[in-house]
């Protein structure tokens, strides 16, 4: 490589006459722009320009450099009486137009090969100096970063949302939740980026994800919308820091039977019309096991009954079950059956709809 390929001064957007104070400024706004931190897209062109910066600022290196790819800067001179004695007698002096020309050539022919011989004396050297410098400003960083990470830094908390039946929010119960937790990323150890790149392992995030399965205890008569916390099992706290904390939210799920209002449970039972006339002992699901709701004779369609202390626990209060009954025809009868109703229809005296106009 004769060259060094890279035109640092175009990376920085510079002249090569540019001043150091300039340059530092121009640097610390390219910094601020494409630091991997602010700008994670950018951690290839904050590589490049902090090479250029490294090179750029350095007096010696400069000049290696500024020889070796061409540059040349042009200092400004005010012109002095001397200086315009020797232009007068340059002048009256200045070789013809073919010795110019082969002066041209020589001196041309001289450059090409001082850099030539120059090109392999400095390949090397400029090379170690500006992957050292490099390195030593990867090391740099890597060790700030190392001290920022040192401090320890607790873990955030996680939140899941937890369905449960409605005997389960009575009786208590125990559930398998399903949580995505986070850990730090083992490669670049949370940093998100290695040797300026970004960290392949954990896609420049710094932690991975997984699935964990916990075990945890609903106790008994939890409402729906109360929060649930468990202490160091949210996600993993940096360098000696606290785990988070996992905070399930309960939802308890409508039930097909029971309605709730407050403590109580509310439900429709069917029963047949020999049982409104009859009356008698009905058995009523609840959420304990079944009991048993007495019908008294003559029971009517959409009559209410209340099973005391059968409700739910809440507050130190206990609800009841409150029953209401509907009389209900089977939707099949037998030939028996069908003979017995037309007989109660012969026997029957009562007109219900004497009372309708």
């Amino acid at each position: 490589m004769l060259k060094n390929t890279k035109n640092y001064y175009e990376i920085l957007g510079v002249t090569p006459d540019i001043e150091p104070v300039q340059l530092k400024t121009v640097y610390r706004k390219l910094v601020r722009k494409y630091h991997p931190d602010i700008n994670p897209e950018g951690c290839v062109i904050f590589k490049d320009i902090t090479e250029a910066y490294e090179v750029l600022s350095d007096e010696k290196l400069k000049k290696q450099y500024d020889t070796i790819n061409g540059f040349f800067k042009t200092a400004k001179k005010t012109e002095t009486s001397g200086d315009i004695y020797r232009k007068s007698f340059k002048k009256a002096t200045e070789p013809s137009f073919e010795t110019k020309k082969t002066q041209k050539k020589d001196a041309q022919k001289q450059r090409e090969n001082f850099q030539n011989n120059e090109h392999e004396k400095y390949e090397k050297n400029i090379a170690d100096v500006i992957n050292n410098i490099i390195d030593g400003f990867s090391k740099t960083s890597k060790k700030k970063s190392g001290k920022q990470n040192s401090k320890p830094q607790n873990g955030a908390d996680i939140y899941a949302d937890v369905e449960i039946s409605l005997k389960e929010s009575i009786s208590g119960t125990q559930k398998i939740v399903n949580v995505i937790n986070t850990s730090v990323c083992s490669k670049c150890r949370g940093r998100k980026f290695i040797n300026g790149s970004k960290c392949k392992e954990c896609d420049g995030k710094g932690e991975i994800s997984f699935h964990q399965k916990i075990n945890v205890t609903i106790p008994e008569n939890i409402k729906s919308g109360t929060k649930l916390r468990l202490p160091g099992e949210g996600k993993k706290g940096i360098n000696g820091g606290k785990n988070g904390d996992l905070y399930l939210k309960i939802t308890v799920m409508p039930d097909s039977f029971f309605k709730v209002d407050g403590n109580d449970l509310l439900c429709e039972v069917p029963i047949s019309p020999f049982e409104a006339v009859l009356g008698g002992d009905i058995t009523i699901p609840s959420i304990g096991g079944n009991v048993v709701l007495t019908l008294p004779q003559m029971t009517k369609s959409g009559q209410i009954f209340r099973i005391s202390g059968k409700g739910l626990k809440k507050n130190n209060l206990v609800g009841d079950i409150i029953v209401t009954v509907k009389i209900q025809i089977p939707d099949k009868l037998s030939d028996s059956e069908i003979s017995l109703y037309k007989k109660l229809k012969n026997l029957s005296e009562t007109n219900l709809r004497k009372n309708i106009t």
